[in-house]
């Protein structure tokens, strides 16, 4: 988008106030998206998105402005406006700053060219839409979407990196709506990831879509969910959903740095059953939340968050760790050009244990199976959690039995994580389009987690 004399220029005219740091982050996305509902295309659009945000940071604060209007004067005006917001001292000359070109680790679909027709796009959603309405009679409606996106970022900073990132991302999801008995019930899966479309061409759309009518059809002949205090089984893949919530967002530096969270200054410390151990991964290939660089231009990474219920470190982006006196773990990301970067997740996941899924079923006596997880909240400050089980089954006498409705979970992250008695050694991460967000920012990320035994969580349902 601006060739690096331009950028030299604006990080040395941002940094004329003063400010221990400068960077400059240039983004253009361009996007297709169509929806499906009742048998036929009800949206397409495609859309393009471009601009520039300029940082300052000085202490622990930062000045940041952007602008969407690419002339230099423009530019210019949004380089003095965040060094004015951050000024540290009267105005002097401005900084020399030379960039070094840095190189991307290779984490995308090398293929990956410029969108597809049209008609490839509404061609998987009608397959979709068809597959769904044959899976079973009780099937009443079906809704799809598809979302095909290139976005180019370019980072300089005032150290000296520079760097340019090819980011892909598709996403594909089908909602299946079943009717019987007066009453309505959906089931909803997507797939997805930093790809292109030629994905769909092995991972077939039709079997996403007879899925999703799976989950509508069992949700629909669901009993009501019981409450109380129960043993609690956690799927594959998508469980890890809670991991992300429960756990995740508490290992955010930010949070830890201003003493908001429960983990703050707990490096070290035990905070989970032995079994526990979380992984946040920025450099998974093809996965929704990796990046080769993150929105500050560092390299993404593998972090260890806890290890056998220890808590080994956060995520940090270069802010936070500039001030916690550590180095950034490439976890600095932002929603688009117009947001400051944030201490953020990629792909968090617990990896495989020992024990087998039938073995854990076995030694459930009476609980609640979380196959998946249709969202929650939580407390950062505290753990305390919310969940919504979109699809769940009772366990009854070490068998899965009958499924049930309007499940929720109610817990606290860090009590939840120390009742874990058995992990499974089925790890994977789920292949749905998850969005994050914090502080009014949304980004993709990846959740994922094996099979999951905790020993005791509070079911809220209708049934006694």
């Amino acid at each position: 988008m601006l060739d690096i004399l331009t950028l030299e220029r604006l990080i040395a005219r941002a940094l004329r106030h003063g400010g221990t740091y400068a960077d400059i982050f240039c983004e253009r996305r361009r996007s297709y998206a169509f929806r499906l509902q009742d048998g036929s295309i009800h949206e397409g659009t495609t859309a393009l998105t471009q601009g520039v945000g300029v940082r300052v940071v000085v202490g622990e604060s930062a000045g940041y402005a952007y602008s969407d209007d690419l002339s230099l004067d423009a530019l210019l005006r949004a380089a003095d406006a965040a060094s004015l917001i951050a000024r540290s001292a009267p105005s002097g000359a401005e900084h020399r700053v030379e960039l070094t070109t840095m190189s991307v680790p290779p984490l995308y679909d090398e293929t990956r060219g410029e969108h597809a027709a049209a008609a490839q796009y509404v061609a998987l959603l009608e397959r979709a839409d068809r597959a769904a309405r044959a899976y079973d009679a009780r099937i009443v409606a079906v809704n799809a979407h598809v979302a095909d996106e290139l976005q180019d970022v370019w980072i300089a900073t005032s150290d000296g990196r520079y760097v340019h990132d090819h980011r892909p991302m598709v996403t594909f999801g089908v909602q299946a709506v079943a009717l019987a008995h007066g009453e309505r019930a959906s089931g909803y899966v997507g797939d997805g990831g930093r790809t292109s479309i030629a994905y769909f061409d092995t991972h077939a759309p039709d079997e996403l879509a007879r899925d999703a009518a799976r989950v509508a059809t069992t949700n629909v002949d669901a009993r009501p969910a019981p409450a109380g205090e129960m043993e609690m089984v956690v799927g594959a893949g998508g469980g890890g959903v809670l991991l992300h919530e429960a756990v995740g967002h508490g290992l955010e530096s930010d949070f830890n740095r201003r003493g908001t969270s429960l983990y703050s200054g707990r490096v070290g410390e035990r905070v989970a059953s032995e079994l526990v151990t979380i992984y946040d991964d920025g450099n998974l290939p093809e996965e929704r939340g990796s990046v080769a660089v993150d929105d500050e231009g560092i390299p993404g990474q593998h972090k260890v968050l806890v290890e056998k219920g220890v808590l080994r470190g956060y995520m940090q982006d270069t802010l936070n760790a500039r001030l916690m006196g550590t180095a950034s773990t490439g976890s600095g990301r932002r929603q688009s050009f117009r947001f400051m970067p944030q201490p953020r997740m990629c792909n968090t996941y617990m990896p495989s244990g020992e024990s087998t899924v039938e073995e854990i079923i076995a030694s459930t006596k009476h609980g609640l199976y979380a196959k998946s997880f249709a969202g929650g909240q939580v407390e950062i400050s505290k753990g305390d959690f919310v969940f919504m089980v979109a699809e769940g089954y009772l366990i009854e006498n070490g068998k899965v039995t009958a499924p049930v409705k309007n499940a929720t979970i109610v817990g606290n992250g860090p009590d939840a994580m120390t009742k874990v008695t058995a992990v499974a050694n089925d790890s994977r991460l789920a292949r749905r389009h998850y969005t994050c967000g914090k502080g009014g920012q949304h980004v993709p990320v990846g959740v994922g987690m094996p099979t999951v035994k905790i020993s005791s969580i509070t079911v809220g349902g209708t049934q006694a």
